[in-house]
Order: C-alpha cells, then structure tokens, then sequence
C-alpha cells in the first residue's frame, strides 16, 4: 500500500528541479498534489507525470512574489478539507559582491526565499493543524556557511533556517513536524544557471541528484510519529577525475 495515500501535499516550486522530483515522489506514494509555481504548462506536465505515477496533482500557477497571487493560492487550496504536506522548493539566486551587488537583487531573494515562505506557511497553518501535518523546507549549505559574492542568497538562506527553527518551536506541541533539507550543489536548471555565472562547465553528472533529495524527504516525512527528522545535509559525493 502507498505510504501517503489519502494524503494532501502542497509544493512550491514544483515546475522544475527538486520540487519536481519531491512532487512526483509524493505522488507516486498516493498522494494528492498541489503544484505550485509560475509557469502554468510546466505544471501540467508535471501534473500529467504525476497522475502516471498513480497519484493525483493539481496545477496552481502562482507568482510567490505577489501577495494577491499567494492571497488567492490560499484561497484556492481551502477547497482540501485540510494539508498533510507542506513543501518549500521555491527560491531564486543572485551573486556579487556586498559592495556591488544591487539591493533591488536582495529584496526580490528575501521575498520569493523567506517571505513568500512565510505568508503560505502561516496562512496554511490552521489547515496543516487539523491533519497534523509536516513542514519541509528545502534550504541550501549557504543557509549554513555563506562564502564569497553570495551574502544576498546566504543572507536569506540563514533567515529561512530561523523561520524553520522558530516554527518547530511553535507547533511541535500540535502534532506538526518541520523540517530543514540544506543541499549541496544538485543537478538542477538553477545550479546549471548559477554554474554560468561563475564560468564553470556544468557537470550535472557531479552533483547531487534531485531523486536523491526526494528520496530522503519521503524518508523523514514517513518516519513513525515517535519522532522527527529536523534538519537533514546533502552534499554531492566527490569523484575521481
């Protein structure tokens, strides 16, 4: 039997990448799926994906830098009588140096990578109450360790840790569970972007797989409830050559 049959999930950034691998692995243990992102027709194909993979996925094409479009997203999921799932896979990247680097660059990482977090989480927080659900958010090792020209995305992968820490604080006492998942570099469209700004080949063969950080999410959200995964580090394994 599936694992999570019968259970609501609802993923941001689900379009591509390690949302996308999290999303049709929640479906492929029965779930059914709320894809949220921007672009409409690839969320269809990942919602077709899913129904394939014998689960159940709905598109919501939402821009998670608009407060009105994250207003009606929440509005649109009140329809599931409540929220078993809730994955953060959304962000955006930006790189240089704090002197140069433009502020219009950091307002728009804060509000995709913490505040749009935030707003959904506390929106749908009543609705993750009623099914004791989970949390993840899918952070980053500069969440942890911030290193040169990357102060902007470290700054608000430091500040979604807190919300995450903060959070489980809060609500363990409810039943819910939150996790963090800090990746390494992973084989997605935005590393192989970020690899373009530093002038490096793209070896996606190299890094960590999005399967692989799917696989350990489904790990920890299906452990016993006797207890909680809470922060979880991926990084690729070195090769030779």
């Amino acid at each position: 039997m599936a694992q999570l049959s019968g259970q609501i999930a609802v993923v941001t950034g689900a379009s591509s990448g390690v949302g996308r691998a999290i999303a049709l692995a929640l479906a492929r243990e029965g779930a059914t799926v709320a894809l949220v992102a921007r672009r409409e027709a690839e969320l269809e194909v990942v919602a077709q994906a899913a129904r394939d993979a014998g689960g159940d996925a709905k598109s919501f094409p939402t821009d998670l830098a608009d407060d009105g479009e994250i207003a009606a997203l929440v509005e649109h999921l009140q329809s599931f009588p409540g929220i078993d799932v809730l994955v953060h896979s959304a962000g955006t990247y930006a790189r240089g140096p704090v002197e140069e680097a433009p502020v219009e660059d950091l307002d728009r990482q804060y509000r995709i990578n913490v505040r749009a977090a935030y707003q959904v989480t506390r929106h749908l927080l009543p609705m993750l109450r009623r099914r004791r659900g989970q949390v993840v958010f899918i952070n980053s090792s500069a969440g942890l360790n911030a290193r040169q020209h990357v102060s902007q995305y470290a700054s608000t992968k430091h500040a979604l840790k807190a919300l995450a820490d903060s959070l489980r604080d809060e609500v363990n006492a409810d039943g819910i569970r939150v996790l963090s998942v800090f990746l390494g570099r992973t084989a997605t469209p935005l590393q192989a972007a970020i690899h373009g700004m530093e002038g490096r080949p793209y070896r996606p063969d190299r890094l960590v797989q999005p399967e692989d950080v799917a696989a350990m999410v489904l790990s920890a959200l299906c452990l016993p409830r006797t207890a909680e995964v809470t922060d979880i580090n991926i990084r690729p394994l070195a090769k030779p050559g």
